[in-house]
């Protein structure tokens, strides 16, 4: 084992106790990142308008600040954008996360304050190294090299504005080249391909042992990885690979042609849940197929489930729950657009679920994303067939016939019969979810399946500025726009 793994452990030491510590006594901790946000949130145009006290209970702060949306924040978004100090935090908010909305066509400028840069994001990147280290003695992954492939973010009006991984790149260079690559100057390149063939060049004679971000994009990446070798896997370019850290979207459709380009049995994938408006939850255990709640990044976290809203210490296993979050980069019980439902309460463990507009009621058949990930799992099973990318739409009932659900699916194996493939996904959809069954009987024909060419996914990605693909809407305009671009 090197001197730098060696080293790192040693520092990691302090943050496992500080983890130990709000796994052990959670609701202590949360209550004393509510009283730093208030404390701070005081002297702010925002608190002001409040009253805002540092002393105020969870219940006092729950009755007198309402709940916001996007919309609803934008005012004071807009003030920060335009150079006003203290609107909503201290000081002079320089950077503005850019968010790839995938529910909407209108971009949102998130907050990126330097707490949150290095208290929440950057702290919430250490641990995912910590705990892997903790749950591996023996690794030696930092000994080398973690590939991040991040975005890019540019200067629009005395800002600096784009991806959340990009402005990272930018905060964080100084302290990242002691573990990670590639430089900044090439991490931050605008155009996709043109990064990744200066990653190629720069990366590949490298001693890579851990890779970093969105599974759609690493993919991609990887593959150019083994064009420009011309090697048969990842094992062959980097022999000491051992982790994958991923989040943003469901691992589940990249699972397998991850494990063609990475066939070793005890590579290990490590899920994160960070979002432009924070770093959340990260995998901590690897026997378990769920995340901790990190509690002590910053953020002070509620629940919405229908009309109520709850405190940390109000949720229960097996239920699921909008989220809420005050927080470190200024938001104010700002609900994100993201649930998640708990496994665990000792400690509070989460999976994510979804978002709470992607969905598909149209016909009151309450399609979920969850419900389609199993169906596509089991068919995918029964076919040999594999699906790296897809969304779903409604075809909405005229006079001449009855409504339907179209899938627009990108295999990486394309099932021998499409046909049969789109019957045993309609049928698996209709064993796990009971309204689609009934809507099935009644004003809904089997499912519409288009298969598009590989890549069809990632030119749409890149034409609209998204670095995610919903998939279920309850319109049509993703389905057409992906439709459009093959």
């Amino acid at each position: 084992m090197g001197l730098k793994n060696n080293i790192l452990r040693k520092v990691f030491e302090p943050r496992l106790r500080a983890i130990d510590r709000f796994r052990r006594h959670p609701l202590e901790v949360q209550r004393e990142v509510l009283h730093a946000r208030l404390s701070e949130g005081a002297n702010s145009l925002f608190g002001r308008e409040r009253g805002m006290e540092a002393g105020w209970s969870p219940e006092c702060f729950a009755r007198k600040v309402e709940t916001f949306d996007y919309e609803r924040f934008k005012p004071y978004i807009e003030r920060m954008l335009q150079g006003e100090r203290d609107v909503t935090t201290s000081g002079r908010v320089d950077a503005f996360a850019q968010s790839s909305g995938t529910t909407s066509e209108r971009s949102k400028y998130i907050p990126v304050t330097r707490a949150s840069v290095f208290e929440n994001h950057t702290r919430g990147m250490r641990d995912v190294a910590a705990l892997f280290q903790a749950a591996h003695p023996a690794s030696t992954l930092l000994d080398g090299k973690i590939l991040t492939l991040g975005g890019s973010c540019r200067v629009e009006q005395n800002h600096w504005v784009g991806d959340l991984s990009g402005l990272l790149i930018k905060y964080t260079a100084p302290w990242n080249a002691i573990t990670c690559t590639p430089r900044a100057s090439i991490g931050l390149i605008s155009d996709f391909r043109q990064k990744c063939e200066a990653i190629c060049r720069h990366c590949t004679q490298q001693d890579v042992r851990a890779f970093a971000g969105v599974p759609s994009w690493n993919l991609e990446l990887m593959r150019a990885v083994l064009d420009y070798t011309g090697k048969a896997n990842l094992k062959e370019v980097w022999p000491q690979l051992e982790c994958f850290a991923h989040g943003g979207v469901s691992f589940a459709p990249y699972r397998e042609a991850f494990r063609e380009l990475i066939p070793d049995d005890a590579m290990c994938y490590m899920e994160s849940y960070n979002a432009s408006e924070g770093f959340f939850a990260l995998a901590d255990d690897p026997a378990r197929d769920d995340m901790l709640l990190m509690l002590d990044y910053g953020t002070y976290y509620e629940f919405r489930r229908g009309e109520e809203i709850l405190p940390l210490e109000g949720v229960k296993v097996g239920e699921s729950y909008a989220l809420l979050i005050t927080s470190n980069n200024g938001l104010w019980r700002y609900e994100i657009g993201d649930t998640v439902t708990f496994t665990s309460t000792l400690p509070y463990r989460i999976r994510f679920a979804g978002r709470t507009r992607q969905f598909i009621n149209v016909f009151g058949e309450e399609l979920i994303v969850d419900n389609a990930e199993r169906a596509l799992g089991e068919v995918c099973r029964k076919t040999g067939a594999r699906v790296e990318e897809y969304t779903v739409a409604p075809r909405f009932m005229t006079l001449e016939r009855n409504g339907a659900h179209e899938w627009v699916v990108e295999f990486s194996r394309e099932p021998s019969d499409r046909k049969l493939f789109a019957e045993l996904l309609d049928e698996a959809l209709r064993r796990i979810n009971s309204d689609y069954d009934a809507k099935r009987r009644s004003t809904l024909d089997t499912l519409v399946l288009y298969a598009v060419p590989r890549g069809t996914f990632l030119g749409w990605m890149q034409r609209y500025g998204k670095n995610k693909v919903p998939r279920m809407m309850n319109e049509r305009r993703v389905l057409e726009q992906v439709l459009d671009g093959q």
